[in-house]
């Protein structure tokens, strides 16, 4: 029974087809679309695949956007779509943000996938922490114990609203994209170097946070549309994983499917 697996984010759908509803099923067939075409995904990339057994989405880009793809799939399959909402727990993770259902449900998928992962190499072994790091649009960086508790996490802009918010409010920065470099001598490296390391920073010293209380250093798992942009300059041992709401989303079908 395959499985459709939706991510609809600030700004593109993403989408997996997978063999079946748990974790390690090969994927069949993946794609992405800028929500602002999303409209084609019933005639372009999803016409020619076979209806999936069942299908569980996560949105962050409001009510509007989700009616637009359940129209989507009504155009093509006999098929109830299922939403992930956060919740106080769900998947092996404890959610303890302040109000747990205000908690960014691709947050919350993310850091289930990641629980996931670490349970998965744990072998036997107690599970050590994880630290969470999502690089799209915006930047959240969350921390999750070894219990799988959310401890909490940040919210920062993407690079793009950074340099967006200098170009608006500072006169003559409109300036291409440059290179990441130690000591930047233009304009556009330094906007991009600035940008950077803003993000790294703030991931290492949420790293340097986990290690005080956790006691042990957290296994890092970075997502998201660009995290390839701050993989290279981040100094802590990390993984990049561009299926980690995926995961997250098969880990919560398989819970379901058990129960």
């Amino acid at each position: 029974m395959s499985f459709l697996a939706i991510d609809i984010g600030n700004t593109r759908l993403k989408w997996a087809l997978y063999a079946g509803p748990q974790p390690g099923s090969p994927m069949l067939a993946h794609g992405a679309q800028f929500l602002e075409n999303i409209e084609k995904l019933a005639e372009h990339d999803w016409a020619d695949l076979p209806t999936p057994g069942s299908l569980l989405g996560c949105n962050v880009a409001g009510d509007g956007m989700r009616h637009r793809v359940e129209e989507q799939l009504e155009e093509l399959w006999d098929l109830e779509p299922r939403w992930v909402a956060s919740s106080s727990q769900a998947g092996g993770v404890t959610n303890g943000y302040d109000h747990p259902t205000r908690l960014g449900t691709d947050r919350f998928v993310a850091m289930i996938g990641a629980r996931h992962h670490v349970l998965t190499r744990s072998q036997g072994r107690a599970p050590q922490p994880a630290l969470v790091v999502m690089v799209g649009t915006a930047v959240t960086v969350d921390a999750l114990d070894a219990e799988g508790r959310f401890l909490g996490g940040l919210i920062l802009p993407g690079h793009g609203i950074m340099l967006r918010a200098l170009e608006g409010g500072t006169a003559g920065l409109r300036v291409p994209t440059g290179e990441v470099r130690e000591f930047p001598t233009n304009t556009s490296d330094a906007l991009t170097s600035g940008g950077n390391y803003a993000i790294t920073g703030a991931i290492e010293r949420m790293h340097r946070h986990m290690v005080r209380r956790c006691g042990q250093v957290p296994l890092t798992l970075m997502t998201g549309g660009a995290g390839w942009k701050v993989s290279p300059s981040l100094d802590i041992p990390h993984e990049l994983m561009e299926s980690l709401i995926f995961d997250g989303l098969l880990a919560l079908q398989s819970h379901r499917l058990a129960l």
